[in-house]
């Protein structure tokens, strides 16, 4: 199929259906800024599809596709969410184990600067993300417009930051 002929198929899928699918998956989701990532997605993944001509019901498969779109970011979310209480757990138990011990603090605070100088030359971007939302209190949403990326992105940043210092913290164990 031509390159045209897709742009055509696809056009036609976004003018008929495209305020619909974008309620469709509003409706399914818990933050709303990730609806257009998400809409977009399924989009991109049908401008993958090889032989648009073979679709008997676009609609149908249009929709198909949005939902697996949604079962992933279900996925992706969920596992965000537990990095996240990992990372608030481990948070809270450096700060209980400082306040007992002067030396520990000081080891630890030399950890911490480790662990910094390491994830910001292994992935400047995770950095930044950890940076501004551990030591500068901004929610993941406010970080998005510094970084130029979007909300899913952050997450994935912060992801990566966190599974990062916990693989470095078990290495030293």
């Amino acid at each position: 199929m031509s390159t045209e002929t897709q742009r055509t198929f696809l056009t036609d899928l976004e003018k008929t259906h495209g305020r619909r699918l974008h309620r469709f998956i509003s409706s399914r989701v818990r933050i709303g800024a990730d609806v257009p990532d998400l809409v977009q997605e399924v989009f991109l993944r049908l401008l993958r599809v090889e032989r648009h001509e073979a679709i008997r019901n676009p609609q149908a498969y249009l929709y198909t596709v949005a939902s697996h779109v949604l079962s992933q970011h279900t996925l992706r979310s969920a596992a965000t969410d537990e990095v996240l209480r990992f990372s608030n757990l481990l948070a809270a138990d450096l700060r209980g184990s400082l306040d007992s011990d002067p030396a520990a603090e000081v080891e630890t605070e030399q950890l911490f600067e480790e662990l910094a100088r390491d994830l910001e030359r292994h992935a400047p971007r995770a950095y930044a993300t950890l940076a501004l939302h551990r030591y500068h209190g901004l929610e993941l949403k406010e970080i998005a417009p510094r970084l130029g990326v979007s909300y899913n992105m952050v997450k994935r940043y912060l992801a990566q930051a966190l599974t990062f210092c916990q693989q470095r913290l078990a290495e030293r164990e």
